[in-house]
């Protein structure tokens, strides 16, 4: 176990079971009315560490990362609820021990089967299972109070600013192209006839003066518009996601401690 230095130091720190479960943050030490050792610890649990339970340090060390106990995370949710007051009885003490299955102390002898008489080999005054607490005074007796702060924590949520649509509606335009196009034109040939020939070209033949009709057929090529509908592209929508930096500030409460002499003098820490 570790040393009552290091126990003092970790208050405040988080808590794991033997299985290296986090349960809570430390709150008080209790040590043995007979050996002034710590024995207990009272751990903050719940969801807003309104909740305390008792746990015993066998087995207990600290770390870097806090206080590592030797018993389960459920068994201690689980523990007898006793309010932290400075001291446990004779009756609370030996509940804890129940609960988590640890052998009672024996009359004469402290929570770490050391013998509680003293050099001139008398008895000490045996307080049963009594412990007290190491919350407002620490293990040597000397006087001492926890300071508290508050910190800000920051997060982040996600949240609709707005709203994009994609909408289709028709809109008329002109549009103009080119069709090449042809069409006939009549234009008059003279070919002269030999002499000799008549007017169908044959030889010896006579021609006749009278009136004759002949008759051109023209032709003309003209525009025609159709229409027809064709994709041409497609548009869509998609998010991307920018990231940046925001300042924020709130105001936060923390503890001074005020140190005052018989003098009147007073000293901030």
């Amino acid at each position: 176990m570790s040393t009552a230095q290091e126990l003092e130091q970790a208050i405040g720190k988080d808590v794991y079971d033997v299985e290296g479960h986090k349960v809570g943050t430390v709150a008080n030490l209790y040590a043995s009315d007979l050996s002034g050792m710590p024995e207990w610890v009272t751990v903050r649990t719940g969801l807003f560490g309104t909740k305390e339970s008792f746990v015993p340090l066998t087995g207990a060390h600290t770390e870097q990362d806090g206080l590592h106990v030797g018993a389960p995370k459920d068994l201690i949710k689980d523990a007898p609820r006793i309010d932290d007051q400075g001291h446990l009885s004779e009756e609370e003490a030996a509940e804890l021990y129940r609960h988590y299955n640890l052998p009672a102390a024996m009359p004469g002898r402290d929570q770490t089967g050391r013998n509680t008489q003293n050099l001139a080999g008398q008895d000490t005054a045996v307080r049963g299972q009594g412990m007290h607490g190491k919350g407002d005074q620490d293990l040597a007796g000397q006087e001492s109070m926890v300071r508290s702060e508050e910190r800000l924590r920051a997060g982040t949520e996600t949240v609709e600013t707005g709203r994009v649509r994609l909408r289709k509606h028709v809109v008329t335009e002109e549009q103009q192209i080119t069709v090449p196009v042809s069409h006939e034109e009549v234009h008059v040939t003279r070919e002269p006839i030999a002499e000799g020939m008549d007017r169908d070209g044959k030889l010896g033949g006579t021609g006749e003066i009278g009136e004759e009709d002949r008759e051109v057929v023209l032709h003309e090529e003209r525009p025609v518009v159709a229409k027809e509908t064709v994709a041409v592209e497609r548009v869509g929508l998609e998010t991307e996601t920018v990231r940046e930096e925001q300042q924020i500030s709130d105001t936060v409460r923390k503890e001074q401690i005020d140190v005052e002499d018989e003098s009147g003098g007073k000293h901030r820490k």
